[in-house]
């Protein structure tokens, strides 16, 4: 998934948002037109479309973009994607690393395309479960591997800077198919992997 460049943002729907965005700053009892808030709703506008474009993207097609016939039936891994997203409970960031494996049934994909359908799911209004079960379900119903393990461990500022303000709480949520699921030890495998002991 390319990143939008901030100038390339939809004119309108900057507007748009901007005007709401102030109508905020004014509501929280700012001077929206005071020098060091004049800009500030078009930024936010900005930084919100950059920080949910994973709206705009497609991750089947992601995947799709790079398959290639490998009769390689092992793990494979791609961990410590760093994962950005914004809780749609209180639309604030929530942030950490998530590991995705899969082992392949005769087609691989671009070990690139990974972290790409990563932030494609990432990069919206979302809560860290249903992103886990997203990615794995994506990479099984268009790879049809022998099995995916998706683990995501993450912080959340809604839990750091409001309501039980906990700040070195980490969360941790795990969805696997196939392989992963049914055997215990692909599973270890994969924990020992990612450096998750489970003794």
């Amino acid at each position: 998934m390319a990143y939008n460049k901030i100038e390339e943002f939809d004119q309108e729907t900057t507007q748009k948002l901007a005007e709401h965005y102030k109508a905020i700053l004014d509501l929280l009892g700012e001077e929206s037109a005071r020098e060091g808030l004049i800009k500030t709703p078009e930024r936010v506008a900005k930084a919100m479309q950059f920080l949910t474009q994973g709206y705009n993207a497609d991750p089947v097609e992601i995947l799709k973009s790079a398959l290639f016939k490998e009769e390689y039936k092992q793990i494979v891994l791609v961990k410590d994607i760093e994962i950005y997203s914004m809780c749609e409970h209180h639309m604030l960031p929530f942030y950490g690393k998530a590991h995705v494996a899969y082992i392949p049934n005769g087609v691989i994909t671009g070990l690139s395309k990974i972290p790409r359908v990563v932030d494609a799911f990432a990069r919206r209004l979302q809560v860290q479960e249903r992103l886990t079960v997203q990615i794995r379900d994506c990479i099984q119903e268009t790879l049809n591997p022998l099995g995916v393990a998706v683990v995501i461990e993450a912080a959340h500022m809604c839990m750091q800077i409001r309501g039980v303000q906990k700040q070195n709480s980490v969360t941790t949520t795990s969805a696997f198919t196939g392989a992963f699921l049914k055997d215990i030890r692909t599973r270890e495998e994969f924990m020992r992997l990612i450096g998750v002991n489970l003794h």
